[in-house]
């Protein structure tokens, strides 16, 4: 595992080492089958390219509408999200971007969240999200980084 989410004005990031090749952490950051392992308990989208929808799903929370905005393989990944649970995606999503690059015999994914500073709802409403979805990576992305943990190439 790596250092907790951090929180810089009005963005969330947080980096994780995972002992596993590019390929397969991409397979696991994009893939709605392998997602749901570790993020969320379904996912599903139309497809892998800008522009896509669909949908992240917690039984205990709901389902949160996406909009994927970035594919570049083993490279990035990034989608538009409802910030609270949605029929679709409004005024109170943000942007998520996962970086994966190579490091030493593993790669590093990086997640950072961004638009918090344009929500509705004033000042307290925003750092509230900001902390809430800063503790959420801090538990996604351990659960990443669980999902390899004694998983050989």
């Amino acid at each position: 595992m790596s250092d907790h989410a951090r929180i810089k004005g009005h963005t969330v990031t947080r980096t994780v080492h995972i002992e596993a090749s590019r390929a397969r952490v991409w397979k696991a950051l994009t893939d709605p089958e392998v997602m749901a392992e570790w993020f969320g308990d379904r996912v599903g989208f139309a497809a892998l390219e800008p522009g896509a929808t669909g949908s992240i799903d917690w039984d205990d929370y709901g389902s949160f509408p996406i909009e994927i905005t970035e594919v570049v393989p083993d490279g990035s990944f990034g989608f538009r999200w409802s910030g609270i649970p949605a029929e679709q995606l409004d005024e109170y999503s943000t942007h998520v971007r996962f970086t994966i690059v190579d490091a030493g015999s593993g790669t590093d994914v990086t997640v950072t969240e961004s638009g918090f500073d344009t929500l509705p709802g004033g000042t307290r409403y925003r750092r509230e999200r900001l902390e809430q979805n800063r503790e959420g990576w801090d538990v996604e992305l351990d659960e990443l980084a669980i999902l390899f943990e004694g998983v050989t190439e």
